[in-house]
Order: structure tokens, then C-alpha cells, then sequence
């Protein structure tokens, strides 16, 4: 077994994995889950869809994946689960913020949709393992929705880089703003680094994934997408320094290379940093900055402080607010941002204390991504990409998972993540 693990590696093969125990069916209902989280707003595509006809398919595959989930999972076995265990309670709190309908009945549906969300990602936690069958899923899947904006920006150049976007690559077959392509290619782009650090994926793999996405990355200038991915690799790579020669001359050479690189290319990445904003209209992060401001100055009840308004389509008068915390604030209170850094600060906790391990890599990198992307993207208190790459770093910090199907569900301590 040694010798075949050195072979490979002097090949640049991957190493042999174990055999997952995760049905695929768990892989298609998780890529619905995605499909959901793909929202129904972008520019105009080539197809002309309506918002009605793609909401209908977003919450179509969100039904279809709980289906699936409970049929694989009818016996309801799950696995302790903190991440989980506070997003429910921050769904309680929500529906309780969202039942006097101050933000009409759109509230309620909202919630009801993160309690199909939730269930569904219960009901997976039977296969919560440690392994990296969801990270491959994730990867897939979000692999196939940059294809298509790939495919749409072949097929009409003009529609995926749409001048309300100011030239910015979006998504011509499905409605997709350039910030969730970046988001999009930025994790998987991550992900696959490091699986080939790890081993558990070709040069050629990782090649193609990572050139194509990086490519499409560049051209969304999502400036929010691609500093959480230097960021979330960078302290991945520094959770691996100590166990993966690879990681570690990735590193130097990046610290060298990338160093010149920035000297050189200063006023070119500064140029694409700025995407042609005057410096005031940079400063306030694209306007962002007016919309926080009006948030926090306007007059609010105690009710309100403490449990927010209720779940809303992420927006204050008309605006996309565009900050998690300051989103949380606003439709589910102080109680909600105390659950949401309740959640964040165990999953980072749990990392930190888990030994050095690609699984472990992985999840840092998810959460330090999730992190800082929090800053100017909305998403950490609803249904979203984001909660599906939290779930993903969930699932890789379990431990201790016995073998046998009796004893796969009985609490363990220190299983729960």
C-alpha cells in the first residue's frame, strides 16, 4: 500500500480513496438543493424565461429534493448536528418574527421554504461521514452551472456580458448576476486545489476545473469572490503546511511568485479592482455603504431589535442591502446575528481543534470563504449557496463514525458538528 501511494505521487495520480457509502441519490438531491439556491433574477438570457416559470423550478427541485432525502432516509436516522441545531432555532425565530406579516405573506413563504431546506439537510446528515462524496457533489454540480454560463457566453456574448452589469460576465441560459458566478467559481476553484493537494484528484483534474473557472472568475470582477478565495486558501494551505510537502512548496512558491507578480501587475490589478468606479463610488462599496446607513439610522421597535421584521427577499426600500450580518439584523434581529456567529464560531472552533487533515483543509477553507464574503454578500440567514458550504464543512469535520448501520446513528461524543 505504500509503495502504490509513493507511485502515485511521483505519477501525479490521486491517491486510492475508500468507497463511499453515500448513495447517488444523495448526490442528485443535494445538486437540487443547489439548483434552488440559484435565485431567479440576472440578466437577460437567450431563452427568454420568466421569473414565475424559474421560480417554479427552484422550488420544484427544493420538493423534489426532500422527497428524495426522506425516501433514502424513512427511518429518520440523523446525526447530532450543532451547525444544524442553531439554524433551527434560528428558523423558529424567524417564523415567529414573520407571523404578524409586517413583510406580507412573501415572510411566511420564505420560511417555510428554509424549513423544506433544513429538513433536507437533516435527513443527508445520515451520511455525514468525514468523507468528501458531498465536496465532489458540490463541485459537480456547481461545475455543470458554470458550463452553462460558459456555454451561454459562446453562444451570445452579448446577453452573458449585458451592459447593466457594466460588461460584467452573467449567466445568458439561467438568470445569474455576476457575483454567484464568482462566488461559484471561487469555492470550487478552492475546493479542487486543495483536493489536489490532498491527493484526491489528478494535475489534470484539477487543471481542467480550475483554469476554466478561474477564467470565468476573472471576467465576472467579482472583487468579493476573489479575495475569499486567496483568503480561504490561504489559511487552508497554512492548516496543512505541517502534514503535506505539496502545500508547503505550494505556498513558498506562491509567496514568491505572487509577490513579484504584484509588483509587476500592480496597476493592472488595480484597474480590474476598480472596475472603471470613480474613487467615491469605491469607497462606499458600490453605493452599499448609503443602504447600510439608512438600515441602521431607521426607527425600530423593541420587537424589531430583538427578533428583526421577518425573512424578506434580502432588500431595504428597494435596495439590496448586500451584508449578511446587517441583513440578519434586519429581518431576524439581535437574536438572529447571535445565532448566526453562534454557528460560524462553532464550525471554526471544531476545525481548529480537529488534527491536521485534508477534510480539515477543506472546511477551513469553506468557512473562512463564508466568512469573509459575509462582509458585502447576503445570504448566511436564509436558504442559500452559502448555508450548502457551511453544510459542506459540517460534514467534513465529523468523526468517529462507527461501521455498522445500528451503530451509525447512536450520538457519539464528539460526533455532532
Amino acid at each position: 500500500m505504500a509503495a502504490h501511494t509513493g507511485i502515485a505521487g511521483i505519477r501525479g495520480e490521486a491517491a486510492a480513496e475508500p468507497a463511499s457509502a453515500t448513495p447517488k441519490w444523495a448526490g442528485l438531491a443535494w445538486a437540487l438543493l443547489i439548483l434552488n439556491t440559484l435565485g431567479s433574477t440576472g440578466a437577460k438570457t437567450v431563452i427568454p424565461l420568466p421569473r414565475s416559470v424559474s421560480q417554479l423550478v427552484t422550488m420544484g427541485a427544493l420538493m423534489t429534493a426532500f422527497v428524495i432525502a426522506l425516501v433514502l432516509n424513512k427511518h429518520l436516522r440523523i446525526r447530532p448536528s450543532a451547525y444544524l441545531l442553531l439554524l433551527t432555532m434560528l428558523l423558529v425565530s424567524s417564523t415567529l418574527a414573520s407571523a404578524d406579516l409586517k413583510e406580507g405573506a412573501g415572510a411566511l413563504f420564505r420560511c417555510f421554504r428554509l424549513t423544506v431546506f433544513l429538513s433536507t439537510l437533516w435527513l443527508l446528515t445520515r451520511w455525514w461521514d468525514g468523507g468528501f462524496s458531498f465536496v465532489r457533489y458540490h463541485i459537480r454540480t456547481y461545475g455543470i452551472v458554470l458550463a452553462s454560463v460558459a456555454i451561454g457566453l459562446v453562444i451570445s456574448p452579448g446577453n452573458a456580458m449585458p451592459d447593466i452589469y457594466g460588461g460584467r460576465l452573467s449567466g445568458a441560459i439561467w438568470p445569474l448576476t455576476p457575483p454567484q458566478i464568482g462566488q461559484y467559481a471561487a469555492v470550487i476553484s478552492g475546493l479542487t486545489l486543495l483536493l489536489w493537494f490532498g491527493r484526491r484528484t489528478t494535475w489534470r483534474s484539477a487543471v481542467f476545473i480550475v483554469v476554466p473557472a478561474v477564467g470565468l472568475l476573472m471576467l465576472t470582477h467579482t472583487r468579493t469572490a476573489t479575495l475569499g478565495l486567496i483568503a480561504g486558501l490561504a489559511v487552508a494551505i497554512l492548516s496543512m503546511l505541517l502534514t503535506s510537502a505539496r502545500a508547503r512548496k505550494v505556498f513558498a512558491w506562491t509567496v514568491g511568485v505572487g509577490g513579484l507578480a504584484g509588483v509587476v501587475l500592480a496597476g493592472a490589478l488595480q484597474t480590474w479592482f476598480l472596475r472603471g468606479q470613480s474613487a467615491d463610488n469605491f469607497s462606499s462599496l458600490t453605493g452599499r455603504a448609503k443602504v447600510w446607513d439608512a438600515l441602521l439610522e431607521a426607527p425600530r421597535t423593541t420587537s424589531e431589535y430583538i427578533f428583526g421584521v421577518g425573512l424578506t427577499d434580502k432588500s431595504y426600500d428597494g435596495l439590496p442591502i448586500d451584508n449578511s450580518w446587517l441583513a440578519i439584523y434586519h429581518e431576524q434581529g439581535f437574536v438572529g446575528i447571535t445565532l448566526v456567529a453562534g454557528f460560524l464560531l462553532t464550525l471554526a472552533v471544531v476545525a481548529v481543534l480537529r488534527p491536521p487533515s485534508l477534510a480539515r483543509a477543506c472546511a477551513i477553507f469553506l468557512i473562512t470563504y463564508c466568512i469573509s464574503a459575509s462582509y458585502t454578500e447576503a445570504g448566511l440567514g436564509d436558504a442559500s449557496p452559502y448555508l450548502l458550504h457551511l453544510a459542506v464543512a459540517a460534514s467534513l469535520l465529523v468523526r468517529g463514525v462507527p461501521q455498522s448501520d445500528e451503530q451509525a446513528f447512536i450520538p457519539a461524543k464528539g460526533t455532532g458538528t
